[in-house]
């Protein structure tokens, strides 16, 4: 008998993926070292498990053009959804909840059909948290954490300040607060995955139009540093980075100028995961096409 990282009872799987490393045997006895009882047999090649990170921009709506058609067939463990634009009332009906997972939302109370997390979980969590502590940001329905054992899987819709000055400088008192926390999860011992719409590019390959958007949100200097600071000194590791060093794909497309059929992209979306994580990123893909959303899916597996 053999474990998972985390204890999922998936089916064993290998499979091509556009961000793929180098071919290698896939460690199998991750269990213990999370403190996680639950075993399964292993036959053969072990197990990925895979968390997909999706900005619905409206969940109902990425319904309606068939995302939950679409899911089963990507056989994830966790995904991670951002901008449900909904109340959790609104969110708990047949259509929207898959079979064969566990559903968590944060909703936002300051404004109804506004902003919005949610975790689908194929194994229920210890714990599910929902609040960091600053009423602004919370209240946005910006953050919802699921706890199994070791591990933490976080949804995380970080502001944007596209429009206008105001919310640029809400922005940025985000920044400078959600730094601390950041720093408390990696002193804590505990492994993070953080999916998310960050709302920043962190270097010239995530965007297409580089120059012309160095004066945009999105695109500041100072947003750049500041992931420069969290990936560079603090440690954590951009999933697709580690595993796509010299990769140019895009998460978000402009809905003007046909800006996705000609691909002029950012890079915004992430699975940012703590050092101890490392290497345990195996494969990550980017699903431009069918379009739900805006904004393309985000998987990576992890072994």
């Amino acid at each position: 008998m053999k474990r998972l990282w985390w204890g999922f009872k998936v089916g064993f799987r290998v499979r091509k993926h556009d961000c793929a490393t180098a071919a290698a045997p896939l460690a199998a006895a991750f269990g213990g070292r999370f403190g996680l009882p639950f075993a399964i047999p292993a036959p053969g090649p072990a197990s990925l498990v895979k968390i997909i990170s999706f900005n619905a921009n409206g969940l109902r709506s990425a319904a309606s053009k068939g995302f939950f058609d679409w899911l089963p067939g990507q056989h994830a463990d966790i995904v991670c959804i951002q901008e449900t634009k909904a109340q959790e009332h609104q969110l708990r009906v047949e259509a929207l909840l898959p079979a064969g997972y566990t559903a968590y939302f944060r909703d936002a109370t300051t404004k109804k059909g506004y902003s919005g997390v949610g975790i689908y979980t194929r194994r229920e969590p210890d714990e599910v948290r929902t609040a960091l502590g600053w009423e602004s940001f919370d209240e946005e329905g910006r953050y919802i954490e699921a706890r199994y054992g070791n591990l933490s899987v976080v949804s995380l819709y970080f502001p944007s300040g596209s429009s206008g000055d105001e919310r640029q400088q809400f922005k940025f008192r985000c920044m400078e607060w959600f730094t601390p926390i950041l720093d408390q999860w990696l002193a804590s011992g505990r492994d993070y995955v953080i999916c998310g719409d960050w709302n920043i590019v962190h270097t010239r390959m995530d965007i297409k139009n580089w120059t012309s958007n160095l004066k945009n949100s999105g695109c500041l200097p100072e947003e750049r540093a500041w992931l420069d600071l969290l990936f560079q000194q603090r440690g954590w590791v951009d999933s697709y980075r580690h595993l796509r060093p010299e990769g140019q794909d895009y998460t978000w497309w402009s809905q003007r100028g046909a800006a996705r059929a000609k691909d002029v992209g950012w890079r915004i979306d992430y699975q940012v995961v703590s050092p101890s994580l490392r290497d345990r990123l195996k494969a990550c893909s980017i699903h431009p096409e069918p379009r739900f959303s805006d904004h393309a899916p985000f998987a990576v597996e992890y072994a």
